[in-house]
């Protein structure tokens, strides 16, 4: 063996011994499983302060099944990202805690067909979609509705689906509200009011933030709703 051929073995040892040593440090897992995925690239990744960061990756040749591995100081956001080379995005988000979490899911409808088990907070965010669907839902016949009204240049029908319409976006927020006030004792209540604040009264956010206790004050996002508000404050 040449001394090129040797140096070149060493370097390969010393990867697989850093990488191995990542592995068996990390205090997540997430084992994820796409059928149908027969080539691309797999990413863990979370929210930077400017940009998204890769937290692991794995090369997919042939397999279906795969593990990505990283240490989390707390409960947050991650996603699993697929890079397949079509020019377009394919992630799933979900709430991570320490431990594992199985993310199953299809190439076909990777975004849309996802079942997600792991920590307690996605259960939670998993019952804040499932009920805000039900918004969407009849946002979108409400639409429909009012389109056909407009073909028809019924001002009445258009009207009563206006105010209707109105109506509903006020009990989603009143709903986000009241499921974040409920599960105050959860990541998910600052993560809530941090990013499904839009329109709802400030009053509101600031009481969402109150009543959280001392950790969740102190965690990612109650830090960040934090700074929120004193942003928001400093700027009336």
């Amino acid at each position: 063996m040449t001394k090129l051929n040797k140096a070149l073995s060493l370097i390969i040892l010393i990867v697989l011994a850093v990488s191995c040593g990542k592995k068996n440090d990390a205090n997540f897992t997430l084992k994820g499983k796409v059928k149908g995925l027969k080539k691309g690239i797999v990413y863990l990744q979370k929210d930077g302060d400017s940009s998204i960061v890769d937290l692991d990756s794995i090369v997919i040749a042939g397999q279906t099944e795969f593990e990505l591995h990283t240490d989390l100081e707390e409960p947050m956001l991650l996603y699993l990202k697929l890079f397949k080379n079509d020019g377009k995005e394919h992630y799933i988000p979900f709430f991570a805690d320490k431990g594992v979490t199985e993310i199953s899911t299809t190439l076909k409808s990777f975004n849309y067909e996802s079942e997600i088990k792991g920590s307690k907070q996605q259960e939670l965010i998993e019952e804040y979609l499932s009920f805000i669907t039900k918004f969407k839902d009849k946002n979108l016949d409400i639409i429909e509705a009012s389109y056909m009204a407009q073909k028809r240049n019924d001002s009445i029908a258009l009207d009563s689906l206006n105010n209707l319409a109105d109506l509903l976006i006020k009990r989603k927020y009143a709903y986000t509200i009241q499921f974040a006030m409920n599960n105050k004792d959860s990541e998910v209540a600052p993560y809530l009011a941090l990013t499904q604040s839009n329109n709802i009264n400030p009053v509101y956010i600031d009481s969402i933030y109150n009543s959280l206790g001392t950790e969740i004050k102190n965690s990612l996002y109650g830090k960040k709703l934090n700074d929120a508000i004193t942003a928001r404050k400093s700027a009336e």
